[in-house]
């Protein structure tokens, strides 16, 4: 007999099984990440990350679904305020900030149908809580606190089935999320001799590395080194994310790799490993360019996730 799932609210000592649902969803898109108990404890309760966004938040609800007495998904909501600090887009507005739930074994007939009950009960609670909040428009999006994890990746089609079968409709845009190892990155190049490179901090937060020609900019690179200390790392070491690049007015390709090459060297000191990049997925000529540097494909992941009925949630 098939059980039928209890969706409840988020407890304190949920807390281990919802970081093995967290790590296990992670590990399908990101080789190795992890993120403790503490990181994702954390996150319910604020995203420091998004000093933009964040502030916007007004309320926060997280509900667990449990079959046989086990947690098999969780979902995290968000309220924005209605007043005018908030964006148009974000203004009176719901999130499901991340929907996770196991995914169906299709040779397992009983145990396919307990987990589309369970993620659908999920959905459901999900859609209550939003007709609650009396919101404006409802989003989703797959946004863990591990760079590289938004939208809803390919590697989540249990997820995706589950948004589409309560109401959700993706966007139009994609993104290609890209990992390279730092030993990948272009070596030491020569640098012409009317070039000078330097590293400074960058404006958005992060070590950013320049190529001058006198007093204009030829090239940058901007890293977020940040993303390696102990609650949110990989299993293989630290991880860096390629925040910003950009060649500057009469610079080439060549300029750009030698400035990502002082870039190199200083993650090999501070021991980063491995360096994450997400890209417009329409932009095949940047993506076989960061390939060319050493970055491998990881991910595409569908944003902009929207309640295609509004008066679900009224």
């Amino acid at each position: 007999m098939s059980a039928r799932p209890r969706v409840r609210t988020f407890r304190r000592d949920d807390r281990d099984q919802l970081t093995d649902l967290v790590n296990s969803h992670l590990s399908a898109v990101v080789p190795g990440a992890r993120l403790s108990v503490n990181s994702v404890l954390g996150s319910l309760e604020r995203q420091p990350d998004e000093h933009v966004v964040d502030p916007w938040v007004v309320e926060r609800a997280t509900f667990v679904v449990e079959s046989r007495h086990r947690v098999v998904g969780a979902a995290h909501l968000h309220r924005f305020t209605a007043g005018p600090e908030a964006s148009d887009d974000y203004r009176d507005a719901g999130l499901v900030q991340w929907l996770l739930v196991t995914p169906p074994d299709d040779e397992d007939p009983e145990q396919s149908t307990e987990a589309r009950s369970a993620a659908d009960a999920l959905t459901a609670a999900c859609h209550a809580q939003l007709a609650a909040w009396q919101v404006r428009v409802a989003y989703a999006d797959g946004q863990l606190p591990f760079a590289g994890v938004y939208g809803v990746p390919e590697q989540w089609p249990h997820v995706r089935e589950a948004l589409v079968r309560a109401g959700f409709r993706p966007g139009e845009h994609a993104e290609t999320v890209l990992l390279a190892p730092t030993s990948a990155l272009p070596h030491a190049l020569p640098v012409p001799d009317d070039v000078a490179l330097r590293r400074t901090l960058g404006p958005g937060g992060g070590v950013r590395f320049t190529a001058h020609r006198g007093t204009e900019t030829a090239a940058y690179v901007e890293l977020d080194t940040t993303l390696g200390r102990a609650e949110r790392q990989a299993a293989t070491g630290g991880t860096a994310e390629l925040v910003d690049l950009s060649p500057g007015p009469g610079s080439d390709d060549a300029l750009l790799a030698g400035v990502l090459a002082e870039a190199r060297a200083w993650l090999e000191l501070a021991g980063v490993h491995r360096v994450l990049v997400g890209t417009d997925a329409t932009d095949h000529e940047e993506i076989a360019q960061l390939r060319a540097w050493g970055f491998r494909e990881l991910t595409t992941v569908s944003r902009g996730w929207q309640l295609a009925a509004p008066n679900v949630v009224r």
